[in-house]
C-alpha cells in the first residue's frame, strides 16, 4: 500500500471566463522527502518542480478543458 501527505489541496476549477486548461501529473518519489507547495498556481511550471526535487518524468497525467458554467463565447464546435 502507498501512502502519502497532501501538499496542496484540491481546488474545484473556477474559471472567471473564457476557457482554462487544467492538468494533473503524477511523480514517483524514489526517496522519501517533504515537498512544499508552491507560494502560487498561476502560471506553475511542473518541470521546474520536478526539477527541484529530483523527480524524474511523470507517470501519469490528466488534462482537460473547462468554462464558467453558463459560459458565453469560446470555441465552438461546427458539425
Amino acid at each position: 500500500m502507498h501512502a502519502g501527505t497532501e501538499v496542496v489541496p484540491y481546488e474545484r476549477p473556477q474559471p472567471t471566463a473564457g476557457i482554462h486548461r487544467m492538468a494533473f501529473v503524477v511523480f514517483r518519489q524514489e526517496v522519501r522527502q517533504a515537498i512544499y507547495a508552491p507560494g502560487w498556481r498561476s502560471n506553475f511550471v511542473t518541470r521546474d518542480l520536478a526539477e527541484c526535487y529530483c523527480l524524474g518524468a511523470p507517470v501519469a497525467a490528466a488534462y482537460f478543458n473547462c468554462q464558467r458554467e453558463g459560459s458565453c463565447g469560446g470555441r465552438r464546435w461546427q458539425g
